[in-house]
């Protein structure tokens, strides 16, 4: 597929959704249906994932059997959800965004096994279930994240797309983990442990370590079809403001919730971020505070793509459902 051989709209430049986008309609034709298209992408990218980390015979290494422990069977695929729902602007074809999906969702269970080591933040349980590390040896966590890095972009090189596509692609997802992406956040987080700082210093922080990918997730939807340079100025400003604003407040909601979530909400063991002495949103700014400025980002997010109208209806459900999230797990006082 070429970058931007989709019919463009004369308003805002983008195909309109069809596919899997009609059939979650409902038998009104109205407003689409949040737990149909969202159960059905998250089963597609599942299934994805599934036959891209192939579990064939390793020869009793188990590396794959543990890449597989990483990334299969858990975890809400926020990030791949978010590129379908940006895919779904341009039409892109089911099949390319689930390949890339599921390249977001190797490329986000690499950054959390890296994260969960000794050497990092020190955590036991993920989803659940004990970490990798704990699971399969310190050793073995390490070549899992590397490992899925790798099958991450060996998966979007083997797209059935355009060398321009693979390029934008690679390039896009590269960013995401890279020293001002990701790793440099990781790196940044270490760095503020024990130590007071301001709430800029956190939100940078934030916006790299995981901010980052969430970015990444939503253009990457995006650019399967429709090329930066092609596209109006205002769709990937507005992409790129949504995505910003959402990225912020899920790492914001997950600070107020370490605070105040038991283990079986979390997933994870909670209260880790007091314990390791590290500054969150929460701690500078109180429970509160934190989550109206949640609240306010998750708003702020829903203004930033009401320009591209009812194209962008799945990426507007997608802060509905954070927003009930954080109501349901996180009340207010």
């Amino acid at each position: 597929m070429q970058i931007g051989s989709t019919p463009h709209d004369d308003r805002t430049g983008v195909s309109a959704p069809s596919g899997l986008c009609a059939q979650a309609r409902g038998a009104s034709g109205g407003q689409l249906q949040p737990e149909i298209w969202m159960q059905e992408g998250v089963k597609r990218v599942e299934q994805a994932l599934t036959r891209l980390l192939c579990a064939e015979d390793d020869g009793g290494i188990e590396l794959m059997a543990a890449m597989r422990y990483a990334t299969l069977g858990g975890g809400k695929r926020t990030r791949a959800l978010l590129c379908l729902a940006a895919g779904a602007l341009a039409d892109t074809p089911a099949h390319i965004l689930d390949d890339v999906g599921a390249a977001i969702e190797m490329m986000h269970a690499c950054t959390l096994v890296h994260d969960d080591l000794p050497a990092m933040d020190d955590d036991v349980l993920r989803r659940g279930l004990p970490t990798v590390h704990v699971k399969f040896g310190e050793a073995t966590a390490i070549l899992v994240g590397d490992a899925l890095q790798a099958h991450a972009f060996l998966t979007l090189a083997n797209l059935d797309a355009s060398r321009d596509n693979h390029i934008a692609l690679v390039r896009e997802l590269a960013q995401a983990v890279s020293a001002k992406g990701a790793a440099g956040g990781q790196a940044m987080d270490l760095a503020l442990v024990g130590k007071y700082v301001e709430l800029d210093r956190i939100v940078a922080m934030h916006r790299m370590k995981s901010g980052a990918l969430v970015r990444a997730s939503v253009r990457m939807g995006a650019l399967c079809a429709i090329a930066e340079d092609a596209a109006p100025a205002m769709l990937y400003c507005a992409l790129d403001h949504y995505s910003a604003c959402f990225g912020l407040a899920l790492q914001v909601v997950n600070d107020i919730l370490d605070a105040t979530a038991d283990a079986a909400t979390l997933g994870k063991v909670p209260g880790k971020d007091a314990a390791a002495q590290k500054p969150t949103c929460a701690s500078i700014m109180g429970l509160q505070e934190a989550r109206q400025f949640a609240l306010d980002l998750l708003r702020e997010a829903g203004e930033a793509i009401a320009p591209l109208g009812p194209r962008a209806e799945r990426l507007a459900q997608m802060l509905h459902q954070a927003n009930a999230y954080l109501f349901k797990h996180a009340p207010c006082a």
